[in-house]
């Protein structure tokens, strides 16, 4: 997949950018720049739900990006962390191979195995295997990330098993996997959109997502 940039991934709430833009803002403007409808957790979750980031394309077209619900994830470098409960949604446009937006280069298509592989990375990144020295962790990272990829590539494969979930009321087919770190799923919506997600301390069996109707309100 191809990588892209994100906004939003490293700016803590309240912080200035170098440009002078709050950061919440930037965040905030970047999800109005997509051309595709984001979804979230439908209203059976009553929850805190904030704005994390999007992943943009080299000419600066918005991807994909994240919505958190509930706890705000952290790497579980206590055991406090281990009783966090929160779930994330990725939203991701579903495009075929295409031209850049420079005529530089092409663009990989994405689809339902793209949106599996950003919600584990997702996961990865803020998990952290207990007794884990420090130095330890990038290997480990690079290793599971590997091993993610691979299995979003797989999603026929044994390690996924089938999830029928609501995604504006209608049941829509899921591909799902638990692991000791949490779950993910992925699958798509209607009008073109791909769904992905992961959490812990969340059940996924009982979630239900939707469009979320004014983006704002999550700035």
């Amino acid at each position: 997949m191809e990588a892209t940039s994100r906004v939003g991934a490293e700016d803590a709430p309240g912080t200035v950018t170098a440009e002078g833009v709050p950061a919440a803002r930037r965040i905030a403007d970047g999800f109005l720049a997509a051309t595709f409808p984001w979804y979230g957790l439908d209203e059976a979750f009553t929850g805190p739900r904030r704005l994390m980031q999007v992943g943009t394309a080299a000419d600066g077209t918005v991807q994909h990006g994240s919505i958190g619900h509930g706890d705000e994830p952290s790497v579980r470098a206590d055991a406090g962390a281990e009783k966090q409960r929160f779930a994330v949604v990725v939203s991701m446009a579903s495009s075929p191979v295409r031209r850049s937006g420079d005529g530089t280069g092409v663009l990989d298509a994405t689809t339902v195995s793209s949106a599996a592989w950003l919600a584990g990375s997702g996961l990865l990144a803020c998990t952290w295997p207990p007794q884990m020295d420090y130095a330890l962790r990038d290997d480990w990272l690079d290793q599971q990330t590997e091993t993610a990829f691979e299995l979003a590539d797989d999603l026929d494969g044994p390690a996924w098993s089938v999830l029928s979930l609501p995604v504006d009321g209608v049941p829509v087919p899921f591909h799902y996997r638990e692991s000791e770190f949490g779950w993910v799923l992925a699958g798509s919506a209607h009008g073109g959109v791909h769904i992905g997600a992961y959490g812990r301390g969340m059940s996924a069996y009982g979630l239900g997502f939707s469009v979320i109707g004014d983006i704002t309100t999550y700035a």
